[in-house]
């Protein structure tokens, strides 16, 4: 599951939003609905990503940039472990 939610974070820095959202879609954890939450907030759907954002138990305030916020998610990934 690690190495597919780094995949979605990675895919997204590249822009491909769908290939990202199918895959953070598949998960349950609090790092996809944190990557699923990144994801609708780049497509200005702000009252989806704020209920991703509560899934994820982080706020949707914390990062203006969404490159930043999905670097941070797979430092997050790495740090995690397996």
């Amino acid at each position: 599951m690690k190495q597919k939610l780094q995949q979605a974070a990675e895919l997204a820095l590249m822009g491909k939003w769908k290939d990202a959202h199918e895959i953070a879609q598949i998960y349950n954890d609090p790092i996809a609905c944190w990557i699923h939450a990144v994801l609708h907030k780049i497509e200005q759907d702000e009252s989806n990503s704020r209920y991703w954002y509560a899934r994820a138990n982080r706020r949707y305030e914390d990062f203006s940039d969404s490159n930043d916020e999905l670097k941070e998610i797979i430092q997050a990934l790495i740090l995690r472990g397996t």
